[in-house]
């Protein structure tokens, strides 16, 4: 459409300067010849740098076969289309980029060079590997959350009913629940947010949630941010210590209650799970201990039972790296 138009080339030349493509044009031999704006912020090079230099001075030194085989290819007068390759800037930074190669005839129609149309790919790239490495986190995490169910079913007890069983594999699976919600769902469900790290204290409330009484628990703050490596011991943790306190201990009749502070001491986190109304003289061992002991195993822990008057204090001391990983 350009043939009866006098101006057609300069149209034509407005048009790849203009471009926010990088448009370059190369012969068989490697050598650049054109040069537009859009490759000069590209690759870093004028067009007074490039033209007249071999096409080498953007392609990696690894990368050197791919360009043998690309001029193979236009010789045999093929189009590549959308290849994905890696190129190198002036400053040496590699960029990945997307080029379309066309080959470029003479009146002939002989192949006398190439006509390169490239554009930068890196943010695609980064999202593509961000993205991957989500969905290998987010599988490592599943995998690690159905081998624990699996383990509360393997080892539970069988000396009760079925429904019993049932009752408590359902509740803890609950609370597992509720921590993996807090930890492993960073964005916000309304207005699409980021929403910080959950802390300490909220995973305890969430935990807490189905005996919540504002009259009976008082839960103190604590900000430190709870990592997925630790949310799964931490919820067994204190879903095991709020179970007792329900069937036994200060939640367990009225008028009993249940306080729980924190407080900080040589890079770990103190906090003291207070009871009252509960009587010493319960049981409470079992399965549930179990997985108590195993929880204070897998953070590191320590903890500690005693009866003060008719307080029941269990002390826990978490080191905070623990709580954060």
């Amino acid at each position: 459409m350009f043939g009866a138009d006098p101006d057609a080339g300069a149209w034509l030349k407005a048009v790849v300067e203009s471009s926010s493509d990088a448009i370059l044009s190369k012969t068989l031999d490697g050598v650049i010849t054109s040069w537009n704006t859009g490759a000069e912020r590209l690759f870093g090079y004028t067009a007074d740098q490039a033209i007249g230099q071999p096409i080498t001075i953007i392609i990696p030194e690894d990368r050197l076969d791919e360009e043998a085989a690309i001029i193979a290819r236009l010789r045999a007068g093929e189009r590549i289309e959308q290849m994905a390759t890696i190129r190198r800037r002036s400053d040496g930074e590699l960029i990945h980029i997307e080029v379309t190669i066309s080959p470029v005839r003479d009146a002939k129609g002989e192949i006398i060079g190439a006509s390169k149309i490239a554009r930068g790919i890196g943010e695609r790239v980064r999202y593509t590997q961000e993205q991957e490495l989500l969905v290998r986190e987010m599988q490592h995490r599943i995998k690690n959350l159905l081998s624990t169910i699996q383990a509360l079913v393997r080892i539970g007890p069988r000396d009760g009913s079925i429904d019993a069983f049932v009752s408590d594999l359902s509740s803890r699976i609950a609370a597992l629940d509720a921590a993996q919600r807090l930890v492993l769902l960073p964005i916000d469900a309304v207005d699409g947010q980021a929403k910080p790290d959950a802390s300490l204290s909220e995973l305890i409330d969430a935990v807490l949630a189905p005996y919540r009484d504002a009259e009976r628990i008082c839960l103190a703050s604590c900000p430190t941010a709870v990592g997925p490596g630790s949310a799964t011991s931490l919820a067994l943790l204190f879903h095991e210590l709020a179970t007792n306190a329900v069937k036994y201990g200060g939640l367990s009749k009225p008028g009993g209650t249940l306080n729980i502070d924190f407080e900080y001491e040589d890079s770990h986190i103190i906090i003291r799970w207070c009871e009252k109304g509960g009587s010493p003289d319960e049981a409470r061992s079992g399965f549930g201990t179990q997985l108590v002991r195993a929880a204070i195993r897998g953070l590191e822990a320590s903890m500690d039972v005693v009866w003060e008057g008719c307080e029941r204090v269990v002390t826990l001391r978490i080191p905070a790296r623990s709580i954060s990983r």
